[in-house]
């Protein structure tokens, strides 16, 4: 669809969310949404976005999809994110709305081909560090970064529901305020 090329040729969507913990700039789905509608006019195409809720091997989901149509022609988009109802800090609403949102940014990502290589999400080594050194050797500042819908938050919860101490996890890994707090 050439409307879509077009769209994605001139598509701006920068990153004006800021996370003052981690110290990386973001975009928001809500930013992308803003930064497109624009276009959507001077191309006169739609946009529609929806989302299912899955379960696949016990894990719940949230599938969303992007369509973009000109009247005649349509393209669609389909991105995941995993939904933890036992989310703390959350109620069951706010952590379906959580999931939701993060697969309908990323589900825009794919349909406009918004590249979030510097995004701390992208570069994180999500625990898989090049060089192997012992806790102690690695400076915190270069530990890794603990994201959720990872096996490394899924091992450090259980720890922590165990009677684990979350210092030890803080001297292991990097931690987002926001995930710190789901931890907790």
């Amino acid at each position: 669809m050439d409307k879509l090329r077009q769209i994605q040729t001139e598509l701006k969507a920068p990153k004006n969310q800021r996370n003052n913990f981690g110290k990386y700039n973001y975009r928001s789905c809500e930013d992308i949404l803003e930064a497109v509608k624009p276009l959507m006019e001077k191309y006169k195409c739609t946009l529609t976005i929806s989302d299912e809720i899955k379960e696949l091997g016990g894990i719940l989901f949230v599938e969303a999809m992007a369509i973009i149509s000109d009247g005649e022609n349509q393209v669609h988009v389909k991105a995941q994110a995993g939904i933890d109802p036992n989310r703390k800090g959350m109620d069951i609403a706010q952590s379906f709305g959580s999931s939701s949102s993060y697969a309908r940014k990323y589900c825009l990502n794919g349909l406009f081909l918004i590249d979030d290589t510097k995004d701390a999400d992208a570069t994180n080594q999500h625990g898989k560090e090049s060089t192997k050194l012992a806790p102690k050797q690695t400076p915190k500042s270069e530990n890794p970064w603990l994201n959720e819908n990872t096996p490394e938050y899924t091992k450090v919860k259980g720890y922590l529901a165990g009677g684990g101490d979350i210092s030890k996890v803080e001297a292991k890994y990097r931690i987002s305020k926001s995930v710190k707090e789901t931890l907790i």
